[in-house]
């Protein structure tokens, strides 16, 4: 890992600090071969689950919460065209807090208010490729000093670089990098104009990665994650998960949390032991 100092009209190139190399001793797990692999590989492994992609859940209030006090508390989750999507014992929502407000909104969750205490900020992220190693800036390339995963940005509108060819078991894949705006800046400029923001971006990521027009990226992409940080407040404790024990609804997520990776096994933690808790 490297701290970077993006070239400006004061140093023509940028600036480049050793911050840490990663070991054993302090470990970081990539999902292989692709970022979803590992959750999908768990997905596959529930026998009792069927998991429905592209599918929007409609607010829990939009039907007569009498018909969930009917045998067993099960509660009928339908689609946002009404259909349903079949009665379940416990549901379990962890999508950010500002899209579970919406789910639960005139639901008579019991912990409705707390839904909205956390603050989610923004990100950006640009994705930048090449046709093949020969035209990669050389901060990027193989003869690059020092060689380096992840920049963190100073002086900069974006937060961190990553060069995704370079994790475990992506041989096969063409050169490229993901980069991260700042939250606070992406939050923002939540609402701006898509290609703005994307122009912004590049302007930005040619400063840091000090490209000429001859090793330029060939493939853009830009992303907006409405929802991706958790503002964390270190002199208050956590939220925890949020459970309506009436209805069997939990509320849970990473942003329950301090919104980070180890957060997300925290409140699938919670989760469970709450459910076999109530059995």
């Amino acid at each position: 890992m490297i701290d970077l100092t993006p070239a400006n009209h004061d140093i023509q190139s940028p600036d480049i600090h050793i911050k840490e190399q990663w070991n054993t001793t302090q470990a970081r797990y990539i999902s292989t071969p692709k970022m979803t692999s590992w959750g999908r590989t768990l997905a596959d492994e529930l026998q009792y689950s069927t998991i429905k992609f592209k599918t929007r859940v409609a607010p829990l209030a939009q039907y007569d919460n009498s018909l969930a006090e009917k045998v067993d508390k099960k509660t009928e989750l339908f689609d946002e065209t009404g259909a349903s999507l079949g009665h379940f014992d416990w549901v379990i929502c962890t999508a950010p807090n500002g899209q579970t407000i919406e789910l639960m909104a005139e639901s008579g969750f019991a912990e409705q208010a707390k839904i909205s205490k956390p603050k989610m900020l923004a990100c950006y992220t640009l994705m930048l490729g090449w046709d093949n190693f020969d035209t990669l800036p050389k901060m990027l390339s193989a003869q690059a000093a020092p060689r380096w995963d992840v920049a963190y940005l100073n002086d900069s509108i974006l937060d961190r670089i990553f060069v995704d060819h370079q994790k475990p078991a992506r041989d096969d894949l063409l050169p490229s990098v993901t980069i991260h705006a700042r939250n606070d800046w992406s939050e923002q400029h939540v609402d701006d104009d898509m290609e703005t923001i994307k122009a912004q971006l590049l302007i930005a990521a040619k400063q840091a990665l000090n490209w000429n027009d001859e090793h330029a990226p060939s493939q853009i992409d830009c992303h907006r994650w409405r929802y991706a940080a958790t503002v964390s407040d270190s002199d208050k404790e956590a939220l925890g998960i949020l459970i309506d024990e009436s209805h069997q609804w939990i509320v849970s997520g990473d942003w329950c949390g301090q919104g980070n990776i180890e957060s997300c096994y925290q409140m699938a933690q919670q989760t469970v032991e709450a459910i076999n808790k109530a059995k």
